[in-house]
């Protein structure tokens, strides 16, 4: 297949409707802040993919808002746990990369924060998960669990209003990691790792 029908199997997905768990993630690309680098990079799904790792994929409305600190301080609090499983975290939001560099060095809730920051001022791949929201422009609170095979496993969406837990999103990267290796087994309601 040449690079210019990848191209348009993308945006044709992109068009047709969010991702659905269950459906393979076409491969994109997103400008970030990186502040464990303190610099400016790039997200590329293809590359994580490639590089073997689960994705996680956090969406948040917005920077300098108040509730999302809170989660991505949290976030930050179980990063840890998330590498150690094979999991990319990467925050996601339609603010630019400069808000995301300007709101991390500034709020004290996210001097913690060592995971990518992706930005998404176009939408684009909030729309191909089905968190935009068209009217305000900005990013429903949305988590999604990507395979390492790029399998779309697991998604959560809430309104702008409730944050969600990261100890519950541990769970269920331990869960789905645990399946992925195990795959002729399931993990019950309370299923927790065994240490």
């Amino acid at each position: 297949m040449s690079k210019n029908n990848n191209v348009d199997e993308e945006v044709s997905c992109c068009c047709c409707g969010p991702v659905a768990v269950g459906d393979s993630v076409p491969c994109f690309e997103m400008d970030a802040w990186s502040p464990a680098e303190v610099a400016f990079t790039k997200v590329s799904f293809c590359k994580l993919k490639e590089a073997g790792k689960w994705t996680v994929l956090f969406f948040f409305p917005a920077a300098y808002s108040p509730v999302c600190p809170t989660e991505l301080e949290e976030l930050a609090e179980n990063h840890a746990v998330l590498q150690k499983l094979g999991a990319e975290l990467v925050s996601v939001s339609t603010d630019t990369k400069f808000v995301q560099s300007s709101w991390q060095q500034s709020e004290k809730l996210l001097e913690g924060v060592k995971f990518t920051m992706a930005s998404d001022p176009t939408g684009k791949i909030s729309r191909m998960f089905g968190v935009y929201d068209e009217e305000t422009g900005l990013a429903l609170r949305g988590t999604f669990i990507i395979s390492p095979a790029g399998k779309l496993v697991s998604s959560e969406v809430s309104y702008y209003n409730v944050a969600r837990s990261a100890k519950e999103l541990v769970r269920k990267v331990e869960a789905n990691t645990y399946v992925g290796a195990h795959p002729d087994q399931a993990c019950p309601a309370r299923w927790k790792a065994t240490k």
